[in-house]
């Protein structure tokens, strides 16, 4: 008798250990994963299928009369901007956070041609439908080079743009980054996991710190990762990783004609397929103290604020001081 309490004794104490460290499990559309505003869903023909498009159109009490578009990186959804959105609504913006197609709430397809222009394109069919006519365009990560590549596509239709740690600063292949094909790619998106994503999170997103607010959006991406749509999300997380690769948006730089602000922690060290590099490759990829300067030297009157002890999410590690040099940038453009 006295075993069996202690046996159950130990159980009951392990169980909050072992529900911490259980992987949430979300369905193919990030069901299950509440987003902090309603989500809508816009549906469209691209590339002879139907597709839905999940976005977040969120709008202030008193408005300013102007517009921002929020565009997510790779390993990041709409819901991740939620202290963003915040911030503009209060400062009288309507607040556009749409999901990419292939990622989060929106449709993850069998096959598509994954290219920054068509993500781009679907952004702008998504606004016509809402009826802006003109926005501002901020992205974090891979979506900091969709919204450069919206940029150059759409100059009359983009008011600004606002980079936060983007990537495809680099020529990563030039560089000696040795190609993978999409099946590579596949592999190392199934080997992935919630402890892989803290460690890789940890020691790239937040400069090696790490807060218990940070495990939501672990679980976020893990969770969809481990769910009932496991086999689709991972083909197109490996689909969109060979986009980025081969599409770099660091030679167009120049063309960009639109105000442009960028916003660079400089602890990241973000450098995709950097690991298959050899080791003198490795050391001098993802240097963002000196590719944040180098970027603002190539886009025509960029602005460069950096923030020398953050990582790649700067918007979350530190948000005040991020969203207070934001909205410094911000107040100048019309």
């Amino acid at each position: 008798m006295r075993l069996a309490l202690s046996l159950a004794t130990a159980l009951l104490l392990a169980t909050p250990a072992l529900a911490q460290n259980a992987a949430p499990s979300y369905g193919p559309m990030l069901e299950g994963f509440d987003y902090p505003h309603p989500v809508h869903q816009f549906r469209f023909e691209s590339q002879r299928q139907s597709l839905s498009m999940a976005y977040m159109d969120i709008r202030p009490e008193r408005p300013n009369g102007r517009t921002i578009v929020l565009m997510h990186g790779k390993n990041f959804c709409g819901a991740t901007w939620e202290d963003t959105i915040t911030t503009l609504r209060d400062a009288g913006w309507r607040v556009v956070v749409p999901d990419q197609v292939g990622f989060c709430k929106s449709t993850k397809p069998e096959a598509y041609q994954f290219s920054l222009h068509q993500l781009a394109a679907n952004t702008n069919a998504l606004l016509k439908e809402l009826g802006i006519e003109r926005a501002v365009v901020m992205g974090h990560s891979m979506g900091g080079m969709l919204a450069a590549r919206y940029a150059l596509t759409y100059p009359q239709q983009t008011a600004g743009l606002v980079m936060v740690n983007p990537i495809g600063l680099e020529d990563w292949e030039a560089e000696g980054v040795p190609y993978q094909t999409v099946d590579q790619w596949l592999q190392a998106e199934q080997r992935s996991n919630a402890e892989s994503m803290r460690s890789y999170q940890r020691n790239t997103y937040y400069a090696g710190q790490w807060e218990p607010r940070y495990d939501r959006w672990v679980e976020m991406q893990a969770g969809l990762y481990a769910g009932p749509g496991r086999e689709r999300v991972l083909w197109n997380q490996a689909l969109t990783s060979d986009m980025v690769f081969t599409q770099p948006v660091v030679h167009d730089f120049p063309q960009i004609r639109v105000p442009t602000a960028l916003l660079i922690g400089e602890r990241d060290n973000t450098a995709i397929g950097k690991a298959a590099a050899p080791k003198e490759v490795q050391a001098r990829l993802g240097n963002y103290a000196a590719l944040g300067p180098r970027m603002a030297e190539a886009i025509p009157n960029a602005r460069l604020v950096t923030f020398p002890d953050l990582g790649h999410s700067p918007q979350i590690q530190d948000p005040a001081r991020f969203h207070k040099a934001l909205l410094q940038e911000l107040e100048g453009w019309e």
